[in-house]
């Protein structure tokens, strides 16, 4: 196959240095006016390449079509333009270290940070390849940028191939994937897709058709405001209350970082206010439904019991749901997860499933009807700036874009 790890590269870079951080206390679609800027570039290069129906959404996603060379079903295949807000993502500077020799990758705008494969192994396997790293002060973007670059590639190449064997492809690049609103009501039926995948997982090989069941919540502790000197036997402090809500909670486990494999979790991801009034945001995540919805009872139970410490104060939980397991649509069917594994075969690789400590745009369009398993596309460290990804694991999953494509041609 032609080498396209030098076009995957200069998008990733080009596309990376491009600020599109979503924010998920902004009420607009998208969250942030800067993640246009990004898709009117897509607009612009899709058009020129030759696609078909491109479109610019209400609410922000970007559509296009591949006409079809052959029968078969519709096939969607998304990523997402966003960078997480977690981590500074505003002002990147993508940098690619060619034929990487093993050792450790410093960063030259914090020598103090250091890659090196002891720590992260699959780093180990890439000898030779092309790593692409951001300069130490930000997050990279592959999460999803990579996707992006890999579908905006095998388009391009598709396109300007009529020999290349495909159904109709549908090709979606959505915004505000990292704060769960990645997927407006209206994009399925905008989509048009028989079934759809996401370009937005990790090492190559995974596919990927379980995720975490997600629930948000937002605990507000009021309490009573006085002047500090005359405040005896009034004040109410409020950063206390929530700093006694945050020590009730389990610490030794149910938090991300003492959680692994199949267990959820319960995490304090923003806390903000003053003695008057906090307000404390968190994530709930477990793989099944009574799992998630134990943990968001143990976080009501702990507001209870602190707000029964202080009559005075008020204090209220209010838990949403964000999006649900795809495994309890996609067990019903799997076709989808095996045309992909079939796929992967074809390329010489073992497919791998495990479960996705995180979520997907799939998860919510499977939930609403079209089918959306998880494909790799290499990235490593997401949301932090020891963030990499290799060009020639990028080059991998552009192949199996085309010949799961070629597969559902013949299925």
């Amino acid at each position: 196959m032609t080498d396209f790890t030098k076009e995957l590269a200069d998008r990733l870079v080009r596309y990376c240095a491009i600020d599109s951080q979503s924010d998920a206390d902004s009420p607009s679609s998208p969250s942030t006016a800067i993640q246009l800027d990004m898709q009117h570039l897509l607009v612009a290069e899709l058009t020129e390449m030759g696609a078909q129906d491109v479109t610019l959404t209400e609410y922000g996603a970007v559509l296009a079509t591949i006409p079809g060379t052959a029968e078969g079903p519709t096939v969607g295949f998304l990523a997402h333009v966003d960078t997480a807000p977690q981590f500074n993502a505003s002002g990147v500077k993508p940098r690619i270290i060619k034929g990487y020799n093993g050792g450790a990758i410093s960063y030259p705008d914090d020598p103090a940070l250091s890659l090196n494969p002891e720590e992260f192994p699959y780093l180990a396997e890439k000898l030779g390849h092309d790593i692409i790293t951001a300069s130490g002060l930000t997050l990279l973007g592959a999460d999803d940028k990579a996707g992006v670059s890999i579908l905006m590639t095998a388009a391009r190449h598709m396109l300007a191939s009529p020999e290349v064997k495909r159904p109709t492809l549908r090709l979606a690049f959505t915004p505000d994937e990292e704060i769960g609103r990645g997927v407006d009501s209206r994009l399925p039926k905008d989509l048009g897709a028989d079934f759809a995948y996401t370009f937005d997982g990790g090492k190559v090989g995974e596919i990927e058709y379980e995720t975490f069941s997600a629930d948000g919540a937002v605990v507000t502790v009021k309490g009573v405001s006085i002047h500090p000197g005359y405040a005896t036997g009034k004040l109410v402090n409020a950063i206390h209350l929530a700093s006694t809500i945050i020590q009730t909670l389990p610490q030794a486990t149910m938090t991300p970082e003492t959680t692994t494999e199949r267990e959820g979790f319960i995490h304090a991801t923003d806390m903000e206010g003053g003695s008057s009034e906090m307000r404390i945001k968190f994530i709930i995540r477990d793989f099944e439904r009574e799992g998630l919805a134990e943990k968001g009872a143990i976080l009501q139970q702990v507001c209870a019991a602190v707000a029964a410490t202080e009559p005075r104060a008020e204090i209220t939980c209010t838990i949403s749901p964000q999006y649900r397991n795809m495994r309890y649509w996609l067990e019903s069917d799997m076709t989808p997860v095996d045309l992909a594994r079939e796929a992967a075969r074809d390329l010489g690789l073992e497919p791998e499933s495990v479960p996705i400590r995180g979520g997907t745009d799939g998860s919510r369009l499977t939930e609403m009807g079209i089918p959306c398993p998880n494909l790799f596309t290499g990235m490593q460290n997401i949301h932090g700036p020891l963030e990499w990804i290799s060009a020639q694991d990028m080059q991998v999953a552009m192949q199996l874009c085309l010949a799961l494509s070629a597969r559902a041609a013949r299925s």
